[in-house]
């Protein structure tokens, strides 16, 4: 009788033990999810025109690259909690600056830095005169790649804008991201063929972006 007494407690126990590892280790299916930390709720941030700017890269095929950048007129950018959820901006066509070096000294044979800032402002290229701005406007973002319209030299295309990275602080925002487009589908060429053949058709863009919340 002792030894079917202390069989029954050690089965007993036993049970409770394998019980209450089991309550520990199996998620409960009431508990709600937990919320997610850090930035909530929608946040717009106003173009810090001054410290924004658009980097750009041009490449005739086989000989060299010239790069660069262009400045902002205006634009914002949308978030949710803490996530790019929207945007627009606009480009002053008329603030390139140059930085690279390869050009030819003034007095020489080629095209000096002078040359090419007439030329890419030209009707050859993007005709500034004519359209002083381009712009871009998110229409959706999914994961790190968000997808808008670009206007340049007054036509529009559907483009991407790739690889990007948001960074906080406090109440100010920077976001980087890539975009390349082809130019010939902006009206973007030489009326000259053969000179046109020597250039690549991606204009190669590297966007960084900084604001603060409204």
């Amino acid at each position: 009788m002792k030894k079917m007494n202390r069989t029954l407690l050690m089965g007993a126990l036993a049970t409770f033990v394998l019980a209450s590892c089991g309550t520990t280790e199996a998620p409960s299916t009431d508990t709600p999810n937990a919320e997610p930390t850090g930035i909530t709720g929608t946040a717009i941030y106003a173009l810090d025109t001054a410290t924004s700017e658009v980097d750009w890269k041009g490449t005739m095929l086989g000989v060299k690259s010239h790069t660069g950048t262009l400045h902002f007129v205006n634009g914002e950018l949308t978030t949710i909690n803490g996530e790019l959820s929207g945007g627009s901006f606009t480009v002053d066509m008329h603030s390139y600056t140059f930085t690279d070096t390869n050009y030819a000294q003034a007095g020489s044979k080629g095209g000096t830095r002078v040359d090419l800032m007439n030329h890419l402002m030209s009707p050859d290229f993007f005709a500034v005169d004519s359209f002083p701005t381009a712009h871009f406007s998110i229409t959706k973002v999914e994961g790190n790649t968000a997808t808008g319209d670009l206007t340049v030299r007054g036509h529009t295309q559907q483009e991407q804008v790739k690889n990007i990275s948001l960074t906080h602080e406090g109440n100010t925002i920077q976001a980087t991201g890539d975009l390349t487009f082809n130019r010939k589908n902006y009206n973007v060429h030489w009326d000259s063929p053969m000179k046109d053949m020597t250039l690549s058709n991606d204009i190669v863009l590297t966007v960084v972006l900084k604001g603060t919340a409204n």
